[in-house]
């Protein structure tokens, strides 16, 4: 989720009185339903995506522009989702048309926030409509909302989605449209923090976790997200599990992730982050001084993100043990064919490369990058082979390497195991014969 900002009243009119809000942003709401009308009475499958692109990407607020980007929604993409659930549009439209009347409670949830964190910055929230994609996120200080997804409630209609949005019955049915201050609030508090994008889960979970707990302390209503309520009920597995990654640079199997899990619940990192932060305000005598420090942590400092969940005392150990057993449950490369890493000698004919591992891999998960030298000395792919039956090694086909020539490929962590823990990175650095 993502940030907000506004503070007093000043940052903020109110809708009425024929006054139209400076900071809860609109405009694309109104435009996308025109279009939709538009879309609906053609046929031509071309004049579709011109009515989508000139009548609602065009005519789009910042906001669209922003939302647009972050997900990378196309026009062609807008379209395909009109035409592949007409029943949810026509039931989830009436909700998005009320979005005017939710000004007012967004106002009260910002100045409430602005109690407990003075040093609050402006932003302004702008209700879009996405393609099926996001609730919400934000960029600088813009908190975008899918309202086609946020304002949705238990009577949208979800019969036509397939194994794609399989994740949406069941967010519907739990009325998001109810917890719609709580979900700006919580994308508000994103924009007041120096990143939202950490560099390890744990500093995604901080992240995530500070943004939700924050807000329900503002708004002083327990989370009404279901990762909170279940993780209470299954702190210890779900902290037994957590401690094995939370130092990994893959958060597939914590956020943003499927229910496809041991737990059978997606995004559990939201409750891990909250609980830490729960447990670190408790203990604090200065609750202010303890809201500003979860909001302004540099959250991809190690030391200072490794001191905050330690004065929380939520993990049994310190850190440096968890860390210590992950890095020994990486898996390593332990052999490349047909040459040996770190030879000045290799045959500059050599077409095949093989990659050994010590654990079985993630078939559907490998990756290269530059290495140290740049793109002037990269071995290049030519092909990829894939992974042997047993995910125990992987080959690829390479671009013609040059005599006297030295080469570098980085294997990097998004090769990971079955289990999901990324592999140590591992630079191939040779050097062809002359």
């Amino acid at each position: 989720m993502r940030k907000i900002g506004c503070g007093l009243l000043m940052f903020i009119s109110f809708i009425g009185y024929g006054q139209k809000s400076q900071s809860v942003i609109t405009d694309d709401i109104q435009n996308f339903w025109k279009a939709y009308e538009q879309i609906l009475i053609t046929g031509d499958s071309l004049k579709k995506i011109e009515i989508i692109q000139t009548q609602y990407i065009d005519k789009g607020t910042e906001g669209l522009k922003s939302i647009m980007q972050a997900r990378r929604y196309t026009a062609a993409e807008y379209i395909q989702a009109i035409e592949h659930y007409p029943l949810f549009w026509k039931s989830v439209r009436e909700n998005t048309l009320k979005v005017s009347s939710y000004a007012r409670e967004l106002e009260k949830g910002i100045k409430r926030l602005k109690k407990i964190y003075p040093g609050l910055k402006p932003a302004k929230i702008y209700f879009t409509i996405g393609a099926l994609r996001t609730v919400g996120t934000t960029l600088d200080d813009k908190v975008l909302i899918g309202a086609e997804i946020a304002m949705a409630d238990d009577q949208v209609v979800t019969s036509e989605f397939g194994e794609y949005l399989s994740h949406l019955p069941s967010y519907f049915a739990a009325n998001p449209l109810k917890n719609l201050t709580f979900l700006n609030i919580h994308e508000y508090i994103h924009t007041q923090q120096k990143t939202t994008i950490g560099n390890t889960l744990l500093a995604q979970t901080i992240i995530e976790g500070a943004a939700e707990f924050v807000a329900a302390t503002a708004l002083q209503i327990n989370s009404p997200n279901e990762q909170v309520t279940f993780g209470k009920l299954n702190d210890e597995k779900i902290k037994k599990a957590y401690v094995k990654e939370m130092f990994s640079t893959n958060f597939n199997n914590w956020i943003w992730n499927s229910p496809d899990n041991e737990f059978h619940m997606r995004d559990l990192g939201y409750y891990v982050g909250y609980a830490i932060c729960e447990k670190y305000y408790a203990l604090a005598h200065d609750k202010k001084q303890a809201v500003k420090h979860m909001i302004e942590l540099d959250y991809n400092d190690r030391e200072q993100l490794i001191r905050f969940v330690e004065a929380s005392g939520y993990f049994e150990q310190d850190l440096s043990v968890y860390e210590k057993e992950f890095e020994a449950s990486r898996p390593v490369i332990v052999k490349i064919e047909p040459f040996e890493n770190g030879k000045s000698d290799v045959d500059a004919g050599i077409k095949k490369v093989t990659l050994h591992f010590s654990q079985p891999m993630n078939k559907s998960s490998a990756d290269f990058d530059i290495g140290p030298l740049g793109d002037q000395h990269v071995m290049w792919l030519e092909k990829r082979l894939g992974f042997s039956a047993d995910g125990k090694s992987y080959s690829f086909e390479i671009k013609s390497l040059v005599p006297g020539m030295r080469y570098q490929l980085l294997v990097t962590g998004d090769f990971t195991n079955s289990s999901g823990i990324p592999l140590k990175p591992y630079l191939i650095d040779i050097e062809t014969s002359k």
